[in-house]
């Protein structure tokens, strides 16, 4: 969808999701609150505030970053501010009622439509998915309901195509987006294991507008956005003249410029809404009552089945990495646009990220302001800056390593520029800030080349999202 990869896949590495978490902290998440729209913002520790501020304005010069964050706690917002522009070139300024694209975000919806139907004895989640698709490949008949919602189907994900970037300005019905991976083979046996897959909840939009005899998009506002009073929130349309709409945008090198065109039938019911900080709170706090969905129906779409992934939501436990707390979070990422929604149940907190600039890490800093109010660590992000070094250095970089035996992160010399692929995605330009430090500008991520004692570079770090992983060289 954009020059970072759609939606919720994440330039390299993906998303932090191998974790589970046990059904005493989910118990938690039943306690009841009335979902109404919150206040402005409550009283904050001014030093926790002044934090916060200088942590944004340094994620502004590191990261060009754009956009909306709100922190709440118990329904009241603590903090909810707006940064930079909502639209660019008039300069009009980000504010908390700015409208957003979500990316991903979009699939907790989804999954919350799925679940209402089932209250209504429409579908159940076991049901083969062949009972409500038609025509349905034979490869599809053991695919249930359950393997669409926690990415377990094996189904190809449609934005792993080589040729999605080239094909998602073209309209499309749904229909026709379907035909592009029908016929596919699958890439495991259903159930076996997780891999993030926008194919699946593509095709949950399809149960739910036949089940529910509405649209997709009309079963979302009849069902979740009029109930809860969500009038900023609904399916982006680019014809549509929608008031305080942020603009979406990205990076060429060092250069800001507007991301490329989405045809918004291709996201569909895997990342198409749209939405402000405000409103997502109150969709968080709703999800503390029964107004969508009763206690065990809840219980049942926040338990994880593979790699902490529940029903359109990835479940964190309490760990040092967490702050100790569990954590029930999801991203998003699409042209031009990076979100993110952390919920912490246990104390009914609440951060979320919304950018119109797709390379923020709205990933790090809905965990990085959730530090903050906690009086955790956390880092200052710093400016990453180009150095000048002699391209000549970059032949002894040029080859392949694994982060995973399925996942190779190619790098290769074009000219003056050192470039890297990672499996399934597209080729990007790395910068180098020193002989040996590189970093990218689609996505907020830094590589560092280890050499042996004979100086022979025998493997990468990947530095993103607070996590270090490393990549041995294999050619």
């Amino acid at each position: 969808m954009h020059a970072m990869p759609p939606m919720s896949r994440l330039a390299i590495g993906g998303l932090c999701l191998a974790l589970t978490v046990g059904t005493a902290s989910l118990a938690r998440v039943r306690a009841q609150q009335t979902a109404t729209r919150p206040a402005s913002n409550a009283a904050l520790d001014p030093a926790v505030n002044a934090k916060i501020d200088d942590y944004m304005q340094a994620q502004m010069r590191a990261s060009a970053f754009s956009g909306t964050i709100l922190v709440a706690r118990n329904g009241t917002p603590l903090v909810s501010k707006g940064y930079g522009f909502a639209n660019a070139e008039w300069q009009i300024a980000n504010s908390p009622d700015t409208k957003f694209r979500l990316g991903s975000i979009t699939k907790q919806f989804t999954s919350m439509l799925i679940m209402r139907l089932q209250e209504q004895g429409k579908l159940t989640v076991q049901d083969p998915i062949c009972t409500h698709l038609s025509p349905c490949p034979d490869a599809w008949k053991p695919i249930t309901i359950h393997h669409l919602l926690t990415h377990t189907s094996g189904i190809p994900s449609y934005t792993d195509s080589p040729d999605y970037l080239k094909a998602m300005m073209v309209p499309k019905t749904t229909e026709d987006m379907v035909a592009g991976f029908r016929g596919l083979p699958l890439e495991f046996e259903p159930g076996s294991r997780f891999k993030y897959d926008n194919s699946g909840y593509f095709l949950l939009g399809q149960i739910v507008e036949k089940t529910s005899g509405k649209t997709y998009e009309d079963a979302l506002k009849r069902d979740i956005l009029d109930p809860l009073g969500m009038k900023d929130t609904g399916y982006d349309h680019h014809a549509t003249i929608l008031p305080r709409r942020a603009s979406g945008y990205g990076r060429n090198g060092a250069t800001t410029i507007n991301a490329p065109y989405l045809d918004m039938v291709q996201p569909y019911a895997a990342g198409a809404l749209y939405s402000t900080v405000q409103d997502l709170l109150i969709w968080d706090q709703a999800l503390y009552t029964d107004r969508l969905l009763p206690a065990a129906a809840r219980t049942a779409m926040f338990t994880p089945f593979k790699d902490g992934y529940a029903y359109g939501w990835s479940i964190r436990p309490a760990s040092p990495a967490t702050f100790g707390r569990t954590l029930i979070e999801h991203g998003g990422g699409i042209n031009g646009f990076s979100t993110m929604i952390v919920r912490v149940p246990d104390e009914h907190v609440t951060s979320i990220v919304l950018s119109n600039f797709q390379t923020a890490p709205a990933n790090r800093i809905a965990h990085d302001l959730l530090a903050i109010l906690f009086g955790d660590a956390y880092t200052l992000p710093v400016e990453h800056k180009i150095a000048t070094v002699d391209p000549a250095i970059y032949d002894a970089y040029v080859g392949r390593y694994a982060i995973a035996p399925a996942f190779i992160l190619t790098v290769t010399r074009e000219g003056n520029r050192l470039m890297m692929q990672a499996t399934g995605q597209q080729k990007i330009q790395v910068f180098p800030e020193s002989d040996t430090q590189f970093f990218l500008s689609v996505v907020d991520a830094q590589i560092t080349f280890v050499k042996d004692a004979s100086g022979k570079v025998v493997a990468l770090v990947l530095h993103q999202n607070g996590r270090d992983q490393r990549a041995q060289r294999v050619e």
